[in-house]
């Protein structure tokens, strides 16, 4: 590897080493398996749900579209860090363009953030649904979610930009090793020797910013839900509409909680190595790809349902194969 602390601030570096975990080189096997099968696993559950929300059209209803979009953006977020952790990890690092590691970061960031505007569209949906039951579907059309979908990833790509420009508008002459699994904002700008403050007030402003309105959107939002749902005279809908609340408010609170305990972490535990930081990275980032369809699977009804009814289908097909193969077998000629 090339580069270190002594960098001249004549040289400019155009492309960088990501290391994943500088200080568990020696246990780079050890980890790749875990990673690997927590992305498959990722992948899997994700993409099962959706195929079930997909093939069945009793599900196609805007609460299970924004569930599908909300797992399609999982899979994506997992896709954009994890192969080049998995990289770093089978072959020590992985070289990565500046071009490149700013795509990466801005796809990372971009995926976080749309992911919660996406939550603030289902706490939308999910309040026309409970305080205006009967005019549900002359309100929330699908050029309507279309629109509110839009306005999200329009939000995100303005959160977004701003850092990541301002990030490619650096002089990278510290070093050109990451010591990160990804082109974490911070990560990169520890190999600068420039004034970097400017990028550290942005991105700090626009993450307290951006967490601090969106949980009072959704605060404002699920306790009008949740005063609504009470007062509905049915035990059975009361139920059902708190179930469905329920299923938000968890997802909601796993991607708070994961990107919240990491920033703090991140600067209260400045003694920590630089792997305890990654290691939480990589638990904000994947945690909620992971327990996601986990929740939306196991907690709504019709999802569940769906996805009993597709493995009882396979069950029942798999002896019928097997048998078929058995029967002709004895009916060749011997």
């Amino acid at each position: 590897m090339s580069g270190g602390s002594n960098g001249s601030s004549n040289t400019s570096y155009t492309s960088f080493l990501l290391v994943g975990f500088p200080g568990l080189q020696e246990y780079r096997a050890l980890l790749l398996l875990p990673f690997l099968s927590l992305y498959l696993v990722i992948v899997s559950t994700n993409a099962l749900v959706i195929h079930t929300v997909v093939a069945q059209r009793s599900l196609h209803q805007p609460m299970y579209l924004l569930i599908t979009l909300l797992l399609a953006i999982n899979i994506c977020a997992a896709t954009t860090v994890v192969p080049t952790m998995l990289l770093s990890l089978s072959t020590r690092f992985i070289r990565i363009s500046l071009a490149g590691c700013l795509v990466q970061m801005f796809c990372m960031y971009f995926l976080i953030v749309f992911d919660c505007n996406i939550l603030l569209v289902m706490a939308l949906d999910r309040y026309v649904a409970i305080c205006y039951p009967l005019h549900y579907p002359e309100i929330v059309t699908v050029q309507l979610l279309a629109g509110l979908v839009g306005v999200a990833a329009a939000r995100s790509t303005c959160i977004v930009s701003p850092v990541v420009g301002l990030a490619s508008r650096v002089h990278f002459c510290r070093s050109d090793v990451i010591h990160h699994f990804a082109c974490e904002h911070m990560a990169l700008m520890k190999l600068s020797c420039g004034d970097i403050s400017l990028n550290k007030n942005v991105g700090l402003t626009v993450r307290i910013f951006n967490r601090v309105l969106d949980m009072l959107l959704l605060g404002a939002s699920y306790s009008r839900i949740i005063h609504a749902a009470f007062r509905i005279s049915s035990g059975g809908a009361r139920s059902k509409a708190l179930n469905t609340c329920g299923s938000h408010l968890l997802v909601i609170f796993t991607v708070y909680f994961s990107t919240m305990s990491s920033s703090i972490v991140y600067r209260v535990a400045r003694t920590a190595s630089q792997d305890v930081h990654n290691l939480l990275s990589a638990f904000y980032l994947l945690l909620p790809c992971l327990v996601d369809p986990i929740i939306y699977g196991a907690r709504t009804k019709e999802i569940r349902q769906q996805l009993s009814t597709l493995f009882q289908r396979t069950q029942v097909q798999v002896p019928t194969k097997k048998c078929q193969a058995l029967t002709s077998h004895r009916e060749l000629p011997g």
